[in-house]
């Protein structure tokens, strides 16, 4: 079903206990997106944002490719008419319009992998690419910016030249630079970046949500407001987190010498 889809676009959900898979389902078309599937995929962010079972969500693609990119023949049109906007219930999945997120995502990419699918996975929290996975940032080519963050994110991780090199461009470059650049945190063998983003979101879900949650406001705090705003509220941070129950689980835990259940209380 997934590989023979190339009319709009959507994307698959599967619940595994306290993880969310998010699949991108538009193979025919190399998951390029169209107005459905960002429509979707915000939808999709929202309810794992909602649901207080999930702690942690894994974003890949159904197919050879993550993704070609935005899908400017369908999209040109609506955009230039301020035709399109997110659904209330969606969160963006570039991070560039609020609400953002609280919970974490980590990423799985491989084959094509442009512009927009660059940009997701910047916004990710980790990001684990295959071996064939190429990247290219072809807006300029197209006649338009980076639009999803990657000319503040790509620029803070790679560094201003080798971003530029590649935003400027239009250059590609593969798994190896990527890794090179930090925009993604492990390379492996193409057919295995699922079943890693998802051993890297085990880890994350047993770890307690609410230091999670913490963990992640602290870092968009510095990020959009500067180091100083942050560090004014780790202490205020840290006194709400030492009053929940998850701290107490997790000294028990330690004393007791087991793994910790945390519940998010």
């Amino acid at each position: 079903m997934s590989e023979a889809n190339s009319g709009p676009g959507r994307v698959t959900r599967e619940q595994r206990g306290h993880l969310f898979l998010i699949g991108l389902d538009r193979a025919g078309k190399r998951n390029a997106f169209d107005s459905a599937m960002l429509t979707d995929l915000a939808l999709a962010l929202g309810e794992y944002e909602r649901n207080d079972e999930l702690r942690c969500a894994v974003l890949f693609a159904h197919g050879e490719h993550f993704t070609a990119g935005l899908d400017l023949m369908e999209l040109t049109p609506k955009l230039a008419s301020g035709g399109f906007r997110y659904p209330e219930a969606g969160i963006d999945p570039w991070g560039v319009v609020k609400p953002r997120r609280s919970k974490p995502v980590v990423t799985a990419v491989q084959g094509t992998c442009w512009t927009a699918g660059i940009e997701l996975m910047l916004n990710a929290d980790i990001t684990i690419a295959a071996s064939n996975a190429r990247f290219a940032h072809l807006e300029v080519m197209r006649g338009i910016a980076p639009a999803g963050g990657s000319t503040v994110r790509f620029t803070r991780a790679a560094g201003w030249t080798d971003a530029m090199r590649y935003m400027l461009t239009g250059e590609e470059f593969d798994a190896v630079q990527a890794l090179k650049m930090r925009l993604v945190t492990e390379v492996v063998e193409t057919g295995q970046t699922l079943s890693r983003a998802i051993e890297y979101a085990e880890r994350i879900e047993k770890a307690a949500p609410l230091a999670i949650k913490a963990t992640l406001q602290s870092a968009f705090h510095a990020q959009d407001e500067g180091d100083d705003a942050a560090l004014s509220k780790l202490n205020e941070q840290l006194l709400t987190l030492i009053q929940s129950e998850d701290v107490r689980e997790g000294v028990m835990s330690m004393m007791q010498k087991r793994e910790p259940v945390f519940k998010g209380r």
